[in-house]
């Protein structure tokens, strides 16, 4: 296959993932303006973002079987049209259920994104080159977390918040015609089970002692990063630490350029240690103990520049994501497609969780001009550090679950 044709799959569905990432974060530059425009508590805040989430994963286990039975090409250019529809209901809604439906929409069209990459890839790339393909995905996939910072501020001073929703449904449109247009489309071979079978599978994998045991930490960490990242870091940059909008905006674009790099590094380098003797869950288990680190540091504000904090907090927060690749470890091949999306379900449920929970404790106190007092945010942080260390202790903890809890083929649909 020529590298000109490798190279069109990894921009077409590398764009699509940046779409889902912009649509992700984009209530970051939103929030204060909703909330001044429908009068929106922090509770309501919370609820709405999150709904992106909610329909992200209750989308995954039928993606996956659309993925494996119509391709990557014409799904994700069929999904995507979905996430148009959400974000012009969203800027047209003068309504919470409005703005609802709309956030809901998004969530469930870009929920193909990720995953219909990471397929394309593999119908296309040696297997060798997955992992840094995939990482370089993830990547350009953060690069939209950069521009829900600054670029979103200054549009923000341009254009309304709705007139940008226009904006932002065209250009999906656009990358949606791109893909359908320009992609390649390859012949399936192989069939994932039907969707009754692939929820059996679900159910088995749900009852498994290593899942729970390798994505014990993960999930809570990556819940917790992502909930922040796409809603709550503004407020508590804002808030607690007295920063400008500007500076917290810029803070924003920080977080996204460091999770890219983040993304990219820690991929290659867990192989690299893997080979001096340290096991990808060792190391996936460390970086995410340095995420939870670097959540204490920004608590007890140690003084430290805030740009060093965000940075370490945006490269340590996406270190979990190693944890798929811990999975493969202890489920065999047949399985890992649900593994995979089985994790991912309870890391968007999680998210959700995670964001209608700050929002529900922020509201116990009074807020002055949409914003609430910093020891609010200190005491919703702490809240999350004590949840993430108390899965670390469950991931560290000596077990023999990993070693004799391997799934055999016939224990499980397949």
């Amino acid at each position: 296959m020529s590298s000109s044709v490798r190279l069109r799959v990894f921009l077409l569905f590398a764009a699509g993932y940046f779409v889902s990432h912009v649509f992700r974060g984009v209530n970051l530059g939103f929030a204060p303006l909703i909330t001044h425009d429908l009068g929106l508590s922090a509770a309501d805040l919370g609820l709405l973002t999150s709904l992106y989430f909610i329909g992200f994963a209750l989308a995954q286990i039928p993606v996956g079987v659309l993925l494996d039975h119509f391709g990557p090409t014409r799904v994700t250019a069929g999904m995507l049209l979905f996430a148009a529809a959400g974000i012009w209901t969203f800027g047209a809604a003068h309504s919470l259920a409005g703005l609802m439906v709309g956030r809901l929409l998004i969530g469930v069209g870009v929920s193909v994104c990720l995953s219909a990459a990471f397929k394309a890839s593999a119908q296309h790339f040696p297997v060798a080159r997955l992992p840094l393909i995939n990482g370089f995905t993830m990547a350009v996939g953060g690069l939209g977390g950069v521009v829900v910072g600054s670029p979103l501020a200054s549009l923000l001073h341009l254009a309304t918040w709705r007139e940008v929703c226009v904006g932002l449904g065209v250009f999906t449109l656009i990358v949606a015609a791109a893909i359908a247009l320009f992609a390649p489309r390859r012949t399936e071979t192989h069939h994932q089970a039907d969707l009754v079978t692939q929820f059996k599978g679900t159910w088995h994998i749900l009852k498994s002692g290593a899942f729970w045991k390798i994505a014990s930490f993960s999930v809570v960490t990556q819940g917790v990063f992502y909930a922040m990242q796409s809603l709550w870091i503004r407020p508590y940059l804002l808030d607690a630490m007295s920063l400008t909008p500007a500076h917290a905006a810029a803070l924003v674009s920080v977080l996204g350029f460091a999770m890219m790099l983040g993304c990219v590094d820690f991929g290659a380098a867990a192989r690299g240690m893997e080979r001096r003797g340290v096991s990808v869950y060792a190391f996936c288990g460390g970086g995410m103990a340095l995420f939870v680190a670097t959540q204490l540091l920004m608590v007890l504000r140690v003084p430290l520049p805030a740009e060093l904090l965000l940075a370490a907090y945006g490269v340590f927060g996406g270190t979990g994501i190693l944890s798929y690749a811990v999975m493969s470890e202890y489920f065999p091949a047949h399985m890992i497609g649900r593994v995979n999306t089985t994790l991912t379900l309870v890391i968007f449920l999680l998210i959700f969780g995670f964001q209608v929970g700050v929002g529900a404790m922020l509201s116990f106190w009074p807020a002055e001009g949409g914003h609430y007092p910093a020891s609010a945010h200190i005491t919703v942080w702490a809240a999350l550090i004590a949840l993430q260390v108390a899965s670390a202790i469950w991931y560290v903890l000596p077990s023999s679950v990993l070693h004799k809890a391997r799934i055999e083929p016939e224990s499980a649909a397949s």
